[in-house]
């Protein structure tokens, strides 16, 4: 007899995205598949989506992050400076005052999940560096990174209005 299997998965990754103007949901979902995939990681692990402040509108990232009930995280061009990332970009700090949207707010985010009460703690490496991803037939770019936080994220999910 074959007893059913149960995997069980801490919210501890973090997603850093950045992308296009007007990046349609579809290739929002499908480069965040590709990454997971690519990296045998798996979606239930993700704890939230990580990006700049100017993308809190975006309607194909608010939507995804909707669908599928994760919290969007979104950081100032400042505190994003702030972090050391591996791949900064001239091009991204002409265009939106920092050298890293993916990698900074990946990182970001997974150290800003830890308890108020935690020690100050040193940024764990990215276990994906920046990808940029594109959909043929489709509008739009996505760039994305991910990071593993210490600790899994417990905080309850509001969905986005």
């Amino acid at each position: 007899m074959e007893l059913p299997k149960v995997q069980w998965h801490p919210r501890v990754l973090w997603v850093g995205v950045g992308c296009e103007r007007g990046t349609p949901q579809v290739v929002i979902a499908h480069a965040i598949h590709q990454a997971l995939r690519t990296h045998h990681l798996a979606a239930g692990a993700i704890a939230g989506i990580a990006t700049i402040d100017h993308k809190s509108d975006e309607v194909g990232l608010v939507d995804y992050c909707r669908e599928q009930n994760l919290p969007l995280n979104c950081f100032s061009a400042q505190k994003l400076q702030a972090i050391a990332v591996p791949n900064p970009s001239a091009i991204v700090k002409a265009e939106v005052g920092t050298p890293s949207v993916a990698e900074a707010a990946a990182i970001l985010a997974a150290l800003e999940c830890l308890s108020p009460h935690s020690a100050p703690r040193t940024p764990q490496p990215l276990l994906v560096s920046k990808q940029i991803f594109r959909l043929p037939d489709h509008s739009g770019a996505v760039t994305l990174a991910i990071a593993q936080a210490e600790q899994e994220y417990t905080d309850p999910v509001i969905p986005l209005a």
